[in-house]
């Protein structure tokens, strides 16, 4: 093999293992939200006692936030938001009081440990 063509094959393998990992799922990854406690969508017959959220991959607590909005669309005094223990991927909000009847909204704001930023929402409703 000629020293251009090696050269060439090395150009070509470089440029291939890099578009691969610019390719990859990781490159393009966000933290999206998997699974939530309470779950989307269900009437619950008692007030939970916290939100649970499950994240895709990792979140920086301090750049993440969890916002909990009730009837007649007043916000909600939460705890502050805490990981689960040996899980950068579960954000846990404890709830300071019982909920009353009606229809709540969960809305977050996360930054992953990758720096994206990704955000969404759900309801419940408790009766």
């Amino acid at each position: 093999m000629s020293p251009k063509s090696s050269s060439l094959c090395r150009v070509l393998a470089t440029s291939t293992v890099l578009i691969a990992g610019l390719m990859s799922p990781q490159a393009f990854a966000h933290a999206h939200l998997k699974t939530e406690t309470p779950a989307a969508d269900t009437i619950l017959k008692t007030s939970p006692t916290e939100l649970s959220l499950g994240f895709s991959e990792g979140i920086e607590p301090n750049f993440s936030k969890v916002t909990l909005t009730g009837p007649n669309k007043k916000a909600v005094s939460t705890g502050a938001l805490v990981l689960a223990a040996n899980d950068n991927t579960q954000a846990i909000v404890p709830l300071t009081s019982a909920l009353s009847s009606g229809e709540y909204s969960v809305s977050w704001q996360v930054v992953s440990v990758d720096g994206h930023k990704t955000k969404g929402q759900y309801s419940f409703t408790v009766q």
